[in-house]
């Protein structure tokens, strides 16, 4: 199933009030593929689990020094809309036998659930590297596709909120 379009064949599914700048890709309206992967204890998560609510899938390995960089801002984001319905999901993904990135997560003080071993639903998604963060509307919809690391990128909060409108 092919979720995103080439660059020049790309629709805008949203007409935002901001600008999502270079860190951002624009995508075809689609439907979020569903999929299952496990947490590190073995807790079986499939995105259709959260039908009906904005959720965040943040692609990215133990390796990448641009995840860890901006894994402190989505925990930021995550604990400001932890009021709502929200939901985060960090997959891991080209990850070496030895690594643990659930762990690696909790070390950094970063709470969303993990899951791993996420290789078939990056490519699912089309994934070409790290960090890339996924946001899916209430309706199933992907409406962003960010690959920016920048902590502090204030479109990813504006992103966000469009989610919970």
């Amino acid at each position: 199933m092919k979720i995103f379009g080439s660059i020049s064949g790309m629709l805008i599914l949203l007409i935002m009030s901001f600008n999502f700048a270079h860190a951002a890709t624009q995508v075809n309206e689609s439907f979020a593929a569903n999929f299952t992967l496990s947490t590190a204890g073995g807790e079986q998560i499939s995105l259709s689990d959260y039908a009906g609510k904005p959720v965040v899938l943040h692609f990215w390995a133990t390796w990448c020094p641009y995840c860890k960089k901006l894994q402190p801002g989505l925990e930021k984001l995550r604990n400001k809309y932890q009021h709502t319905d929200l939901q985060m999901l960090a997959i891991s993904f080209k990850e070496d036998n030895d690594a643990n990135p659930t762990q690696s997560l909790l070390d950094r003080g970063v709470g969303m659930k993990s899951l791993v071993k996420g290789d078939k639903v990056a490519k699912l998604y089309e994934v070409q590297g790290t960090p890339t963060t996924v946001f899916i509307a209430r309706n199933g919809h992907i409406v962003w596709i960010s690959h920016t690391a920048d902590p502090n990128d204030e479109n990813l909060d504006k992103a966000l909120q469009y989610l919970l409108e």
